[in-house]
């Protein structure tokens, strides 16, 4: 059975309580919909350019912008790489939102045929491979990574859900997302789209950090600022079945946790930016509105009253404000209306 190696070193530790501060406060927030759903449009094009410009996809995100704006029909393979790293992003994120986030190898195999449709053979999409795929180091052109005999393919993916699975409750979920992403890399189940299949299935295990705002997420995005980097942790070098015993995830785990604290740091600053604007920003009056709807679950306009000395047509705009931004929702009609926070 599966039993990876790794050290819970003063690093991890650091890391793990950092992000669960950064966690903490970006789940306390409350942000305007129509930011959010800006910022996740956004992280999806960041997410579908990096994850692609690290298998050496050579558009630039301004073009990635565009291709996912466009969707033209007559496309490169280039193209459709993105449109399809896009689409499995848009499925894991409804997985996501209604709770159907159960990894598999259904779930595995059906990842990487979205990656890889229209850029292999059909009998490659969706398929764990039949055939022995090498590592190469492109630059010195030669071989540095046999993966396992794909007899035992299965089997291993098997085994690492399995561990995946078993350890949910027992186990930090940023160390079984860095443990599951390694060991993904080093069996290598595909012919291609290896790479881009467990950046994301790595997303789906993420979503047990807590972060209420996970959609904003884009972590591909910290391992394209250092591709080179980024392989010499992930990847193994020799023959599978000579290192496998050997192998230490510390290192790697460590580096994993750096590019998800990195991208929180990302997200809540830009939030603060993007939140920050006359249309959004909150008054005193706002803030004492929305203070007692989290306390008591509800309001209306006589309540209101008690809390603000605003004439009944700016109390009207208050609401309508907080409204429009997405941070509450009317209930009722007439003297019987009241509001609640947006769910």
């Amino acid at each position: 059975m599966f039993n990876p190696k790794f050290n819970i070193t003063q690093k991890l530790l650091t890391n793990i309580k950092q992000i669960a501060v950064l966690v903490s406060e970006l789940n306390n927030k409350s942000f305007p919909k129509t930011i959010l759903l800006e910022l996740e449009k956004t992280a999806r094009e960041v997410s579908s350019h990096s994850s692609t410009s690290i298998e050496g996809n050579p558009l630039s995100l301004t073009v990635v912008k565009k291709i996912l704006k466009t969707k033209p029909e007559n496309i490169r393979d280039t193209e459709q790489e993105v449109l399809n790293y896009n689409l499995a992003l848009e499925k894991l994120n409804k997985l996501i939102q209604f709770k159907e986030k159960y990894l598999d190898l259904n779930l595995i195999l059906e990842i990487q045929r979205i990656v890889t449709y229209k850029l292999l053979n059909k009998v490659h999409c969706g398929k764990i491979r039949k055939e022995p795929v090498f590592v190469n180091n492109p630059r010195e052109g030669k071989t540095v990574y046999w993966p396992p005999d794909h007899q035992d393919v299965e089997q291993l993916l098997d085994e690492l859900i399995k561990y995946i699975s078993k350890n949910e409750c027992k186990i930090d979920p940023l160390i079984l997302a860095g443990i599951f992403h390694k060991q993904f890399v080093i069996i290598h189940p595909f012919i291609d789209g290896n790479g881009r299949t467990v950046r994301l299935i790595t997303k789906l295990i993420l979503v047990n950090m807590g972060l209420n705002t996970f959609n904003l997420f884009s972590f591909e995005n910290y391992y394209n600022q250092n591709i080179t980097k980024y392989f010499q942790k992930v990847g193994a070098l020799g023959n599978y079945y000579d290192i496998k015993d050997k192998l230490d995830f510390t290192e790697w785990l460590e580096y994993f946790m750096d590019g998800i604290s990195d991208e929180l740091l990302r997200v809540g600053t830009e939030l603060k930016t993007v939140s920050i604007t006359p249309d959004t920003m909150l008054e005193k009056y706002h803030k004492k509105l929305l203070e007692y709807i989290k306390k008591h679950g509800y309001i209306n306009d006589k309540l209101y009253v008690t809390l603000t000395d605003r004439a009944k047509a700016t109390r009207s705009l208050d609401f309508q404000k907080l409204i429009t931004i997405g941070l509450i929702e009317r209930f009722g009609k007439g003297k019987a209306t009241y509001y609640k926070l947006k769910q």
